[in-house]
């Protein structure tokens, strides 16, 4: 039963919020040397993901990937690993408690522990002119996990085999020619590219909204490490109704990789893993 306010409630509710995480002094990217490296950058292979389903990709570092919707609206679900061990991969929560709901143009994609370091850089947003809307929605959030078919199953009692988590289990598998068990361990929370979404202020629960992306939008990333990105085009298309459907209006989304010349990016390394000793204390 709900408890009666204390006296001192109002006061208790002004304290001020404090950043859990302060990036004052976190690296950062330096765009402008990103920017005149992707200048003259040549294209190097192209996939195109169709609707309804995924596929994998691979980028070397210090070269340039872009997403793109083509045809329609349309959002996608972003898995990435580094390509040569599969248990560093995208850490949407970390990359979340440092950048905000929703990234955007200089941000980063951050990696799992023991690693943390950056894993791909965005450099290009044609959404960034979108913010943030009077419901409190915006666009490429890390806040939403990906459409799966437990989720749905634990609403509906349905079987449902074309949401996002089943459509990069599927990629990778077959990209890797592992099991469909074996791949499923490795798929994780996403960057939900394109898609708008924000959290209610009533009830504080999570919504999406008609994505703003129309053909020809793109994101674009620079890759910090060696990547193998998993890319699902969402049954939800551009997610103004529902995001496990066999009947929302569905497009593909184009996936092109970009080569730098040799001395395009001189001062730039890889990040390393992170510093910590992993000593935990003992």
């Amino acid at each position: 039963m709900p408890f009666d306010p204390p006296a001192d409630a109002d006061s208790r509710r002004a304290i001020p919020p404090v950043i859990c995480y302060p990036t004052d002094d976190l690296p950062h990217p330096d765009l402008a040397l990103y920017r005149a490296a992707r200048a003259d950058a040549v294209r190097t292979g192209e996939v195109l993901v169709p609707p309804r389903t995924a596929a994998c990709f691979t980028v070397p570092a210090g070269h340039f990937f872009r997403i793109t919707s083509v045809q329609g609206p349309q959002v996608g679900d972003l898995n990435l690993w580094n390509a040569s061990d599969l248990t560093e991969r995208f850490y949407s929560g970390k990359t979340r408690a440092l950048h905000g709901t929703h990234l955007t143009t200089g941000q980063r994609m951050w990696s799992s522990f023991p690693h943390l370091r950056p894993m791909a850089t965005i450099v290009t947003d044609t959404l960034d002119w979108y913010g943030k809307d009077a419901f409190g929605g915006s666009v490429h959030d890390v806040i939403g996990t990906r459409c799966d078919p437990y989720t749905g199953n634990l609403l509906s009692g349905g079987q449902y085999h074309h949401c996002c988590h089943s459509n990069l289990t599927r990629a990778l598998a077959d990209h890797l020619e592992i099991s469909l068990e074996q791949a499923e361990l490795h798929v994780h929370d996403v960057l939900n590219v394109f898609m708008c979404t924000g959290f209610t202020r009533d009830t504080g629960q999570y919504f999406m909204k008609a994505s703003p992306v129309r053909p020809g939008d793109y994101l674009e990333l620079f890759a910090e490490i060696d990547l193998l990105g998993g890319l699902s085009a969402c049954p939800g298309g551009d997610c103004s109704s529902e995001h496990s459907s066999d009947t929302a209006s569905c497009h593909p989304l184009l996936v092109e990789i970009f080569a730098p010349s040799a001395d395009a990016l001189t001062g730039w390394s890889r990040p390393p893993a992170n510093g910590y000793d992993r000593s935990h204390g003992r």
